[in-house]
């Protein structure tokens, strides 16, 4: 499959998408679950055209739906007829509105993420939804894949990742760190571990929690993205500066459809945010006429 190096081509219809929009589907509903004993969680969901599949929109690594990148995608999706749910994954943290800092105790774990995840489908597919597309952004993007890798609904039918990144831990050795995180007594003693992880260059954890994430590196993330049983679309920027340096390269070679957009950052900000809503529509489009599995 060969990479496609963008060229602007729509940006005046969606400077004018996210400038004045189309008439509103819906006013904005905030959904709560609780998703584990006292601890409840939060989406925003916006409602769009039945005939369309919806979108659940996660955001980066600590962060909340109020984002830049994923509140900036979520109102052009809206404003394109998609319906849009973006949750704000609790991380622990009941009713979390803030994005946590690197430096608290961090309690949670990928499989919280992938549970939360789970249940928000369960939620969209509560409202009549049957036909699913999971956006992620940054680490994001890496735990919908992760969730697509487990065992994902039905209703999943496809996936876009922007600034996929794996989980980076800076010069640790993997091998030693994990053989680490493995040992029972860490456990048992209530242990807390600070290490260099993805985005934070001092993040505390319990040994099981930080496991689940270190697990993720690249090699796992390129074989969970090669094998995926959804349809796949990567949207990645030529200055990222936070993914390693040939990561690109990197998802150039499993062959899975890949966008590289010239001069945009891991944010995609700035005009880039048009070229992100761009490629994501046209994967939308897409799916709009695939038939529900």
């Amino acid at each position: 499959m060969d990479t496609i190096v963008y060229a602007p081509a729509m940006r005046t219809f969606l400077l004018c998408l996210l400038t004045f929009g189309f008439p509103s589907w819906a006013h904005a509903e905030i959904a709560q679950l609780e998703m584990r004993p006292r601890i409840y969680a939060s989406a925003e969901y916006l409602a769009g055209q039945r005939d369309k599949p919806a979108v659940l929109l996660l955001h980066g690594f600590l962060q909340t739906r109020e984002f830049p990148t994923v509140a900036t995608l979520a109102r052009g999706l809206h404003d394109a007829g998609y319906a849009v749910l973006s949750p704000t994954l609790s991380l622990g943290i009941p009713n979390r509105r803030q994005s946590l800092a690197c430096e608290a105790v961090h309690r949670h774990g990928m499989e919280d993420d992938l549970d939360e995840v789970a249940r928000w489908i369960d939620w969209l597919k509560s409202r009549g939804h049957r036909s699913i597309v999971l956006v992620g952004h940054s680490f994001g993007s890496l735990q919908l894949l992760a969730y697509l890798n487990a065992k994902p609904d039905k209703s999943v039918q496809g996936f876009i990742g922007a600034s996929l990144i794996e989980t980076q831990i800076g010069s640790t050795s993997r091998p030693a760190l994990i053989a680490q995180l493995e040992k029972p007594e860490l456990s048992k003693n209530g242990a807390l571990i600070t290490q260099n992880l993805s985005l934070c260059k001092k993040y505390t954890s319990t040994p099981h929690g930080l496991l689940s994430y270190v697990r993720w590196d690249q090699a796992r993330t390129l074989a969970a993205a090669k094998i995926s049983t959804v349809k796949i679309q990567l949207i990645m920027g030529d200055a990222d500066n936070m993914i390693e340096q040939n990561w690109i390269r990197s998802l150039q070679h499993i062959q899975i459809p890949l966008v590289v957009i010239p001069g945009a950052n891991h944010f995609m900000d700035g005009e880039n945010e048009f070229d992100l809503l761009e490629h994501t529509l046209v994967f939308l489009n897409h799916m709009d006429k695939a038939p529900t599995r």
